[in-house]
């Protein structure tokens, strides 16, 4: 049915009379044989219905991980073999670009807004759209015609986006990665990742790496983002709704430099975002003058937390230099929440005033 966000998430497991109302966790390592499942690593319930919420709203078929990293890692050892040729973000995710300097691989870094290279000879384009933490955007559409034109896959890491605002795959995208420890599950309580594709042959080889490996998720914490999906549809707008209101009271503010939200129509991402996104979330990027600045405003300000997370009920921010992402030491991400849109903002106006003064 062509139902709206809200509807589907709050009803991605279909009713069965006499049932419990959504997915239950199922805790067995074992199972009597003569089913579906077999052992606790290839098989669990638990999995599968988040996996087919996720697939859904992807469009595609999901393959869940214990975390985003998990979950990239195994795209990367499924496509890649030695001696091949990745394309990576230059200003996304650090440890993605910390991974692939350790495997045999040639690696080529582009800045998410371009220029790229030629991707002639290049097994896989990974890309960040909105990159982490600079919000740059991509057009996916444009780059995934190239690359399949060259003859190499598209990965698009879709975890600041989610897959209510962003769906990579019907971009053109090959694959979408995605940590839903963020938004996803929301409530800063657990770690999570997935992978999906509309290619069943490529799903079936990533879940047989998972397989493997041992890469799965435990039932609990898949149960926790599966409850957490069903309020993604709510959490996401007051989170743009709190966004566009703190872009709006930082853009003239004289201690903060280069904000960035995708949202908004000044932004300089915003004209390839709105094309492409079905909608804007809570992430926004700004310089504070120094570190010293940052600790300060985090000190004074009594709604924002210092956390390196984001996508959570509760406004968080993150000075990224000290993770060793290659940024202005002042340079923070600031994830906003679920609170009133006007305590929100007269907190951080309050705490940056005071740290200016």
């Amino acid at each position: 049915m062509n139902w709206g966000d809200g509807t589907r998430v709050v009803h991605s497991v279909p009713p069965v009379p006499g049932e419990p109302f959504g997915a239950n966790p199922v805790f067995a390592s074992a199972y009597h044989l003569g089913g579906d499942d077999t052992y606790g690593r290839p098989h669990n319930p638990t999995w599968r219905a988040l996996e087919a919420a996720l697939g859904s709203l992807d469009g595609g078929e999901a393959v869940l991980f214990p975390s985003g990293m998990a979950a990239i890692s195994t795209v990367l050892r499924v496509v890649l073999a030695p001696g091949d040729t990745v394309v990576v973000p230059s200003d996304g995710y650090y440890l993605t670009r910390t991974l692939v300097a350790e495997m045999p691989v040639e690696v080529v870094e582009a800045p998410t807004a371009g220029p790229y290279p030629s991707f002639e000879g290049v097994r896989l384009v990974l890309l960040e759209s909105p990159s982490n933490p600079g919000l740059d955007v991509c057009d996916i559409t444009a780059l995934a015609r190239s690359a399949h034109d060259a003859g190499a896959l598209v990965a698009v890491d879709n975890t600041t986006a989610t897959p209510l605002g962003q769906r990579p795959l019907e971009l053109g995208a090959d694959i979408v990665v995605s940590s839903d420890t963020k938004a996803v599950a929301g409530h800063s309580d657990v770690l999570l990742g997935h992978v999906s594709t509309a290619d069943p042959e490529l799903a079936e080889k990533v879940r047989t790496a998972r397989t493997v490996g041992g890469a799965i998720p435990g039932p609990f914490e898949t149960w926790l983002v599966h409850r957490g999906l069903g309020t993604l549809d709510l959490r996401l707008a007051r989170q743009a709704e709190n966004a566009a209101a703190l872009y709006e009271v930082l853009k003239s503010h004289g201690a903060v430099r280069n904000l960035r939200w995708p949202g908004s129509p000044s932004d300089p991402a915003h004209a390839v975002a709105s094309r492409q996104m079905r909608r804007f979330g809570g992430v926004l990027t700004f310089e504070l003058a120094s570190a010293e600045a940052v600790a300060g405003f985090l000190e004074r300000s009594a709604l924002v937390a210092a956390s390196t997370s984001f996508g959570g009920l509760h406004t968080t921010c993150d000075r990224r230099a000290q993770w060793g992402d290659p940024v202005p030491e002042g340079l923070v991400r600031l994830s906003a929440g679920c609170e009133d849109t006007a305590d929100l903002v007269a907190d951080v106006l309050a705490a940056l005033d005071h740290s200016a003064g």
